[in-house]
């Protein structure tokens, strides 16, 4: 059954959403940028979101869950579900808080510390081929755009 005319969006709209979402362009940059530092990390067997998941532990201190959670932009049953290879592999440990026995803390091993150090140099070659792209201060520009929408 053919929905009425009124409901129907003409194909106008279609293309003027294509070509102004800003949430449809972001997301597309992302899986493209996400592709190509998955195949820079490549040989040292991380994907990119596993990458800036371990950055993200690399701190003095052990970070929360909630913490973590919230600076990727992250709910917590989806970083759980990230956290459970990484700690299979030996490159994190979930503990509980001793100052808080509801909380759980995330703590980087040495062999995390490890896989991220040799992840490192394959990140920078690629952010800066990526960079290098942009002229001038765009780059700097688009980062800065980035986090005020995040």
């Amino acid at each position: 059954m053919d929905a009425p005319a009124e409901t129907i969006l003409p194909y106008e709209v279609t293309l003027h959403v294509r070509d102004n979402c800003l949430c449809l362009h972001v997301q597309r940059a992302a899986r493209a940028l996400a592709r190509r530092f998955d195949e820079a990390l490549r040989p040292v067997g991380l994907t990119s979101g596993q990458f800036s998941l371990l950055m993200s532990l690399n701190r003095p201190d052990p970070p929360k869950i909630g913490e973590v959670s919230a600076l990727l932009a992250m709910d917590r049953t989806t970083l759980t579900a990230n956290l459970k290879p990484l700690e299979r592999r030996g490159f994190l440990v979930v503990s509980v808080d001793p100052r808080d026995k509801r909380s759980r803390r995330l703590i980087l091993t040495d062999e995390g510390r490890r896989a991220l150090a040799a992840a490192y140099p394959y990140w920078q070659e690629c952010q800066a081929k990526l960079v290098s792209r942009f002229p001038g201060e765009d780059a700097a520009r688009l980062l800065a755009d980035l986090q005020a929408l995040s």
